[in-house]
């Protein structure tokens, strides 16, 4: 058995069974993955995956705890290295964060300057996605740290910090009905097409389950998840628009008015995310800490310390 072997089945499973882009990801050849799986298949004297003539179908149930094995054994080797890396590197290397798109245009700004003040020579890669993308992202070993909301704090594979609270805001078009419409209401906003973010209304999130629990049922008309596209869309009378309060700015958003909705929905909490088991480089609690001043170095490897999975 070869580690490369368990790469090429970890980047096969991660890419939907796709050998060709398993090749192109690991920069391979195609025969070179079919033949190293096989051989190893065979060594296991069992199949992995499950095919039909040259193409992968599935996962055998061995396959699946091999691939899950696989994955442990490639972010067991990512810690090893970022290891070295910490005590030969100490301020080089790569921080790859997975947020939203809210977080990352209206949050992330100053404490990024700050960063990349303080750790020059550090890459920054910004992958942005709705809340479960983030966490798979963050659990699959793909991105180092995660920030957003509700989700991720469900993952059991993440530690996740608490790092602020916000609410919402509707805004509308200057000269609305509802500008003068006070108390503001779940009904009133109900009665008006609504824009707001995707997956707002599915699953438990906060805000569909405040209006199931009223018995209000929204007009959701569009969905997006970029607040700047619900603003747009707000400008041009399509409807009104349910955004986090963060997303709107005074200067930019000068057409539009924030009427505020703190009263109707409970805050919710924006969290950062790491795996469990992860060996976190210097600059990443150093990040950590520019976010949440609270998580210094001390507290975050004290919570750590509590909730390792092994």
């Amino acid at each position: 058995m070869k580690l490369h072997q368990l790469k090429y089945v970890h980047e096969v499973a991660r890419q939907g069974l796709s050998i060709s882009a398993a090749a192109e990801a690991l920069h391979t050849s195609q025969p070179g993955v079919s033949k190293q799986i096989q051989m190893l298949e065979d060594e296991l004297n069992l199949q992995i995956f499950q095919r039909n003539g040259k193409r992968l179908t599935g996962i055998t149930e061995p396959g699946r705890h091999i691939v899950k094995l696989a994955a442990t054994v490639m972010l067991e080797m990512q810690n090893i290295k970022r290891v070295g890396d910490e005590f030969s590197k100490v301020e080089t290397g790569t921080l790859t964060i997975a947020t939203t798109h809210t977080q990352a245009r209206y949050k992330l700004p100053a404490a990024i300057k700050q960063f990349i003040e303080l750790y020059p020579h550090v890459k920054l890669n910004i992958h942005q996605g709705n809340p479960s993308q983030v966490t798979e992202q963050v659990a699959n070993g793909e991105a180092d740290i995660g920030i957003a909301t509700e989700a991720i704090s469900l993952d059991e594979r993440l530690l996740c910090l608490p790092c602020y609270e916000w609410n919402r805001c509707l805004v509308v078009e200057k000269g609305h009905r509802l500008v003068n419409a006070n108390p503001l209401s779940l009904a009133k906003i109900a009665s008006y097409p609504l824009i707001t973010y995707d997956f707002a209304f599915t699953g438990s999130t906060i805000v569909s389950k405040v209006f199931h629990d009223a018995g209000v049922m929204p007009n959701v008309v569009l969905t997006a998840i970029d607040a700047d596209v619900i603003k747009t869309y707000v400008g041009l009378g399509l409807g009104v628009g349910l955004i986090a309060n963060m997303a709107f700015d005074p200067d930019r958003d000068k057409d539009l008015v924030r009427l505020d909705c703190s009263h109707l929905f409970p805050p919710s909490t924006t969290y950062i995310g790491v795996r469990k088991d992860a060996f976190l480089r210097g600059y990443i609690y150093g990040f950590i800490e520019l976010l949440a001043p609270k998580f210094d170095r001390k507290a975050v490897d004290e919570v750590m310390k509590v909730n390792r999975s092994y």
